[in-house]
């Protein structure tokens, strides 16, 4: 017996030996990849030696001789810390991305591949002044140097997921730059999803004038109505099967209710106690692991430049110098179009076009995919786009028989000038200067907030498309692509773009909301982003008659819903405080408890509180219950809460209470009913999920952000290492955005929000502050992984100073380039 154990014990302390030696090995390959930022480079790229000095929270301020030199640092400093962030993104613009990860991103790469864009990037570059072209080919030197270091000195392959993925890098270009931004376009964009949908709702509604209800347009001026998609598009049924497509979190594709949105505002003097402009910018996008922002410095010969920048782009894209400040949101310009075309019964390579049937243009392209053979695909594009299959956006739903669907996009254009834009707009030094050279900016559509010293504005920047007034559907719906009256005619002139300059009042600002109310086809958008933050922002705003940066900060992290104020008095109207004595574990006693306690909830959407997820649920419930025995299937495309929607049936606009009445049964459902009922609904889905205890519950536990690493946040053991989570305050509808996922099994998690947050003071420039949601690097391994992630959940900021001495001073590390 004796000896068995001693054999036990040998084989025992083998396997921990041996699970410690694997375990120090993969440490010390993965660990090869971490940078040293404290060393001398030599380079034959660089004129003057240029200084890289790392900050305590990791910002890199570059010190140069000449711009060129500068943005030479950038790509260098970009590659050592996000080189698998920046080659992924590549890939995922090329449609490559099945050469690594197999067959389950095939589906990506055919689209990308269809919609072209990276070979329009690459015929973009013809496109780029000269000194866009002289700023990113240094740029793309720089990351290619690092690309050479961690091949010459044996760096672990530059990133740990390359072991895992091994692939090899080819050297960085300038096209592959602009494929990154146009890839961004695709991650903000949404009205092609509006588009088949508006259409399917209303092949799918008895009653055409719910539609309005389901699909509510923003409050102002009231939009003619239009046909029914039927009558545009004879020949589609009104039920189809979707054809779904598994989402991947390496596709740039947002799910609808998920596709851009921010917030930015800005005070004049006169609004201001320190008697300079303020800005405030937090542009959301999906939340990953390493965010997709990185903060930076840049000394240029017009002066220093410091923000948020996208590694792949050499931009500061929003962020501040001595004399300007810059944010970005998204403007919702309806600048996608569904076009139906008619393929020639006796020749599927031709379509319908105004003067009879022409030739598709084609192309064939191969797809390699590991483990697979190769995927050879036959591109096609129309005069209005390229030809998308059924499967893609459910166009399949919205195309009879005989036709294709096509797609007009701001974004596809081969002679693309966005990045002359991006990089002007770094050495613009007043509002004027930035307004005139954001004109080259084609894609996507921003809202450009700007201040300097004494004048704040804002301009709509991007391509508006021109459509003739007599368009069938007004790009609210598919249309025929034959028709002329359809077709885009080019692009508005810039001149028209919503321009607002010094307004009276001292204050603008935009959260996604209906930003102008003009007449089609000068309307910028009908679908907007936000009709409910901007009702907090107004009262916030104009609730001071001065605002300070702490005052903007505030604003910033507000978790105040409006939406709760607005939608629980409507929906509870008949149900509050009307139980009787109920007994203890009763559903009627738990109805009375949750009842209770939204009755005495100011709407402030707090981790630390229950009554935010017993609303969330409800309400979730709510319109389930409203609109699923109308739309049937359809329903799953409604994953968020559309409080307009809510309000117009509690309100009975137009007869929208029509709504609560279910229409399969026999008794006619009243609101109230129908509201008991979804409270009920929203109580048992609770108890199943997080206990029968009101008091116990936390909002926070349920609207967890998920930080997740794209490719390897599902995979067991490495997701606990690369994968964030944090419990957060905030929701669908605060200033504070944390946008809930609306699917599976935790239909709460915050998966959307503010990456990027900068708060600017022109009274006292070296007192503004930023934070990005993670931290600077995408190592796991690395210390500023996740160093600032902590401090944006809990609302705090880091310094965003151009003082070259307080760099130093904190300085973690410099890295000097030499010639």
């Amino acid at each position: 017996m004796t000896r068995i154990f001693k054999w036990l014990f040998r084989l025992t302390t083998a396997t921990f030996i041996l699970i410690f030696a694997f375990g120090a090995l993969v440490y010390y390959f993965a660990s090869r990849s971490l940078p040293d930022y404290d060393k001398e480079l030599q380079t034959g790229y660089v004129s003057a030696p240029v200084e890289i000095v790392r900050n305590n929270a990791n910002v890199p301020h570059i010190f140069g001789e000449t711009d060129p030199d500068v943005f030479f640092a950038l790509g260098y400093a970009h590659a050592q810390d996000r080189l698998w962030q920046m080659t992924t993104m590549r890939r995922t613009a090329q449609g490559r991305l099945s050469e690594v990860f197999g067959a389950q991103t095939l589906d990506i790469d055919k689209l990308l591949r269809r919609l072209g864009i990276y070979t329009l990037a690459v015929s973009s570059v013809e496109s780029l002044s000269e000194r866009s072209r002289v700023l990113m080919t240094a740029y793309a030197n720089g990351v290619n140097a690092r690309i050479t270091e961690v091949n010459e000195e044996s760096l672990g392959r530059g990133a740990p997921e390359m072991f895992i993925f091994n692939a090899p890098i080819a050297p960085w270009r300038v096209a592959d730059s602009i494929s990154i931004q146009k890839l961004m376009s695709l991650q903000l964009a949404g009205h092609l999803d509006e588009e088949v949908l508006r259409a399917r709702v209303s092949l799918a509604l008895s009653d055409e004038t719910r539609l309005k209800d389901i699909l509510p347009d923003h409050p102002g001026k009231g939009v003619a109505d239009l046909p029914e998609f039927a009558q545009l598009v004879p020949g589609v049924p009104r039920f189809v099967q979707t054809a779904e497509l598994k989402s991947h979190p390496l596709s740039p594709f947002p799910e609808r209710g998920l596709a851009g949105a921010s917030n930015a505002w800005a005070a004049a003097p006169a609004r201001s106690a320190s008697g300079g402009t303020l800005m405030a910018n937090d542009p959301h996008l999906g939340l990953t692991a390493p965010a997709i922002w990185y903060l930076a410095r840049l000394e240029l010969s017009s002066g220093g430049v410091i923000g948020g920048t996208i590694p792949g782009i050499p931009a500061i894209l929003t962020g501040r110098s001595a004399q300007l400040g810059w944010g970005l949101t998204s403007a919702y310009v309806d600048d996608q179009d569904v076009f139906i075309e008619e393929i020639n019964p006796n020749n599927p390579d031709q379509y319908l076009g105004p003067n009879g049937y022409q030739d598709f243009v084609t192309r064939k392209t191969i797809i390699k995919v590991s483990e697979q053979e190769p995927i050879t695909l036959t591109l096609r594009w129309t005069d209005n786009g390229p030809v998308l299959p059924a499967s893609n956006f459910d166009l399949g739903t919205v195309t009879p028989k005989g036709h294709v669907a096509a797609v007009s996009w701001t974004v596809l254009s081969p002679a693309d000038t966005s990045m002359n834009a991006a990089i002007d707009l770094m050495f613009a030094q007043d509002v004027r200067e930035a307004i005139r050279n954001s004109e080259a900016f084609l894609a996507p559509a921003q809202n450009l907030t700007l201040v300097d010293s004494d004048t704040i504005a804002m301009k709509v920047i991007g391509a508006l498309p021109r459509r003739s007034a007599r368009h069938q559907s007004q790009g609210r719906l598919p249309s025929l692509g034959s028709k002329v009256e359809n077709r885009w005619q080019g692009r508005l002139p810039y001149s028209s773009n919503p321009e607002f300059v010094a307004p009276v009042g001292g204050i603008l600002g935009n959260t996604n909301n209906k930003t102008v109310d003009r007449a089609f086809p000068l309307h910028v958008s009908f679908v907007w982003g936000d009709s409910q933050r901007v009702q907090r922002w107004q009262r916030l705003m104009q609730g001071r008659a001065v605002h300070t940066r702490d005052s903007f900060i505030e604003a910033q992290l507000d978790t105040v819903s409006v939406t709760a104020r607005s939608l629980l008095p409507l929906v509870a109207a008949d149900l509050w405080f009307t139980a009787g004595t109920t007994a203890q574990g009763t559903q009627e006693r738990q109805r009375k408890e949750a009842l209770d306690l939204l009755a005495n909830w100011n709407g402030e959407m707090n981790e630390h509180l229950p009554e935010p997820l017993i609303y969330a649920a409800w309400m979730r419930a709510l319109q389930d219950r409203l609109a699923k025995d109308e739309l049937g299937p359809l329903i799953s495309e409604f994953k968020h809460v559309e409080p307009l929607f809510i309000e117009r049936v509690f309100r009975d606009v137009d007869g929208a209470s029509a709504w609560c009445d279910v229409i399969q049964s026999a008794p006619i459902e009243t609101c109230t009913d129908v509201a008991r009922m979804a409270l009920d609904d929203a109580i048992i889905w609770i108890n199943e999920r997080y206990g029968d205890n009101f008091e116990s519950l936390r909002w926070g536990d349920a609207h967890q952000a998920t930080h997740d690493h794209p490719v390897l946040g599902e995979v067991p053991l490495l997701r606990t290492f690369v994968n964030i989570r944090q419990s957060t305050s905030g929701g669908d509808n605060t200033l504070q955005r944390g946008r809930t996922s609306g699917e599976g099994d935790d239909p709460f998690h915050n998966v959307h929000a503010a990456g990027y947050r900068g708060v600017y003071d022109f009274a006292d420039p070296d007192s503004s502050v930023f934070i990005i949601s993670t931290g600077q690097s995408g190592h796991p391994l690395s210390r500023y992984y996740d160093d600032l992630a902590q401090l944006w959940r809990r609302g705090e900021y880091i310094p965003m100073s151009l003082d070259e001495g307080l760099a130093r001073a904190a300085a973690v590390g410099v890295t000097t380039l030499l010639p």
